[in-house]
């Protein structure tokens, strides 16, 4: 008979099918990822109108941002610069502002603010808001916010850190499983390019992202990630400083992987010991250095308990790495080599129950820390991709379970009668195995050439026959085909956990998104001899059903005041409702509503006069938005008169 190698694509398929089915679970529930930085507020504030032009535009953020002279740019109606070019820095204690001086003599009309910076955890963050001195006028300047951070650099640059993440898992679990579990792996040769494969999967995504870190923050173009001045420039940020670091630390992981793989593979067992302590504890420090750079640099470095959210954040991440990585390694061991020993199997087990532990516990820190309340958790992409997050875990933890049930059947079938047995039931069934075959070796003087090549597939023949009757014994074993199997649903969920949590380090925690939607829906309070503006979101649920009002009342006091309305898209374009209704109401002394049926001025505009609003008090304005015969949506906002 003609003996074969033994195949693995069955169980490999099955694991692709079941990452990519995962994954496209997850990718379908997430929102589109957004920086962290939010804005809390603007001076002039979005769609107001002033009287005379302010002395300058400031924007004050949720937390810190890196901005330099190019960050703030204000555009007159015809698009040209209004502003000095200089960047205030008005930030005092916990407030974090900026701002730029306007010039002198600006006429009348709808100014553009363009804006762009990088959050305090690495991700650039942009907008668009107008403003207009004396009046609103028609502008050339194109109101929707640039695509920081997006488009084919966005993708790249996203690409390379679910990169890093998988490649650091993948070199950090897997050295650990080594070096706890199963050390006789150091020499096997599966496990040897899964490690080494993890290591050159981070060095180059980490290489890619200080790169990519130019057009990312700033033009979007990607040759400019071979622009030296940008790369300089980029090492002396807080980001660029961490992939430099995460750069000097694999180095040292690559001495860390040629001792594990060379020198400690080759000794005995009973010389391991000395080295094996060495090596666990370099390659700890390591690890935990690399996992640093992420929560120096990310979620961990911003906002409230940085001090303990930072260690908690490495210890999560090196707790997930371990169970990940090593449940990576297993899969190898148990797919790809003849044997892995039913002790390592069970110290692993018990491993990763602890690390499921710690991660658990860290994790439910870091969820509270960005997410901070109930509602988040449920009105925020962050708190909804964090569910989906959760959810996942689940799943994993009962594959894991198990796991863990075919661990304890392997340890009851481990005595070595019973392997024996199976290997004798195994060449009874099979008589074409039941002997073994001859060694064949290949004379080092033979002559005839046709008999050096006979021998030579002899050779080749007699290997495939091992190989194929290691494989068949192995998968005699009910319990180890079940572990394999267990095993392998662990591996696929894990992908889509891991695609979970990278997707939610590039998500805007719920924490800030509700702060930015607080700050937005306050009550404000009319200035004396300016017009009051408001800009209020609204979604009929419908198709194109998303979008803005800007609402004004001028002079924004008691008695009769003049309303304009415009309706925006969420391209920030005009909206051409069907129908726009607005009514004033006040609460406190059962007042309204009082009605009010504006008249559709242009595309998106509609204005009415003598808008009578008859004592001071905090009024309530809801805004009634119909996009279609039955999607429509009212929303509220409520201002201060007198």
């Amino acid at each position: 008979m003609t003996a074969t190698a033994p195949r693995f694509g069955t169980a490999l398929t099955r694991l692709l099918l079941v990452a990519a089915a995962l994954f496209g679970a997850v990718f379908a529930t997430a929102s589109p990822a957004s920086a962290h930085a939010a804005v809390t507020a603007t001076n002039p504030k979005d769609g107001a109108v002033v009287a005379s032009a302010p002395k300058d535009v400031d924007l004050t953020f949720s937390e810190q941002v890196a901005m330099d002279n190019k960050s703030i740019r204000v555009l007159d109606p015809n698009g040209k610069r209004a502003d000095t070019g200089e960047l205030l820095n008005l930030c005092s204690g916990s407030i974090v502002k900026y701002g730029v001086s306007l010039r002198d003599g600006l006429p009348k009309g709808t100014y553009t603010v363009a804006w762009q910076a990088v959050s305090a955890d690495s991700h650039p963050v942009a907008g668009a808001f107008t403003f207009s001195i004396g009046a609103p006028s028609k502008t050339s300047v194109s109101l929707s916010a640039p695509d920081v951070g997006g488009g084919l650099v966005g993708a790249l640059y996203d690409t390379m850190r679910y990169a890093a993440y998988a490649g650091f898992i993948l070199f950090t679990g897997g050295g650990a499983f080594v070096l706890a579990c199963w050390q006789r792996g150091a020499s096997v040769r599966p496990v040897q390019r899964l490690v080494v494969g993890g290591w050159l999967t981070m060095t180059a995504a980490t290489i890619a992202l200080l790169l990519l870190r130019t057009p990312y923050t700033g033009s979007g173009e990607l040759a400019d990630a071979f622009d030296l001045d940008g790369l300089k420039a980029v090492l002396q940020t807080k980001s660029g400083a961490a992939l430099s670091s995460r750069l000097l630390l694999l180095s040292a992981a690559a001495l860390f992987i040629s001792v594990l793989f060379g020198a400690y593979a080759k000794r005995e067992d009973e010389e391991k010991k000395d080295l094996t302590y060495g090596l666990a504890i370099g390659g700890f420090v390591v690890a935990a250095g690399i996992a640093a750079t992420w929560a120096l640099a990310e979620h961990a470095s911003t906002g409230i308990q940085t001090a303990l959210a930072m260690p908690v954040a490495v210890v999560h991440l090196l707790s997930v790495a371990t169970w990940l990585g090593g449940l990576a390694t297993l899969l190898v061991a148990l797919h790809l080599t003849p044997a892995v020993e039913r002790a390592a199997v069970r110290r692993f087990s018990r491993i990763a129950f602890w690390s499921v532990a710690v991660l658990a516990s860290t994790g439910v820190y870091q969820g509270w820390r960005q997410v901070g309340s109930w509602s988040a958790l449920t009105g925020t992409g962050y708190g909804q991709i964090l569910l989906v997050k959760v959810g996942l875990i689940a799943v994993l933890l009962s594959a894991a379970y198990i796991s863990r049930r075919w661990t304890g059947q392997l340890s009851e079938h481990a005595a070595p009668e019973a392997e024996a047995a199976s290997i004798v039931e195994q060449r009874t069934a099979e008589p074409e195995l039941s002997e073994e075959p001859e060694p064949v070796t290949v004379p080092d003087d033979a002559k005839n050439p046709a008999d050096r090549k006979r021998a030579q597939q002899l050779a080749r023949q007699q290997a495939a026959m091992t190989v194929a009757r290691e494989k068949r014994i192995r998968d005699a074993d009910p319990q180890r085909s079940g572990l394999r199997r267990s095993v392998l649903t662990e591996a696929g969920v894990a992908v889509a956990v891991l695609a979970a949590a990278t997707i939610l380090s590039s998500t805007e925690p719920g924490r800030t998104q509700e702060a930015a939607a607080a700050a937005q829906s306050t009550t404000q309070v009319a200035v004396p001899d300016r017009p009051i503006s408001l800009r209020i979101p609204f979604d009929t649920g419908g198709k194109n059903g998303k979008g803005t009002v800007r609402l004004t009342l001028d002079p924004g006091r008691t008695g009769a005041n003049e309303m304009h309305v415009w309706t925006d898209d969420a391209a920030a374009k005009p909206l051409d409702a069907p129908e726009v209704k607005v009514a004033f109401t006040l609460t406190a002394k059962a007042i309204g509503p009082l009605p009010v049926a504006p008249e559709r001025i242009t595309r998106g505009h509609w204005s009415a006069t003598g808008v009578q609003l008859p004592m001071p008090g905090d009024w309530q304005v809801s805004v009634t938005v119909r996009t279609s015969d039955i999607d429509q949506v009212t929303v509220d906002k409520n201002i201060k008169i007198g």
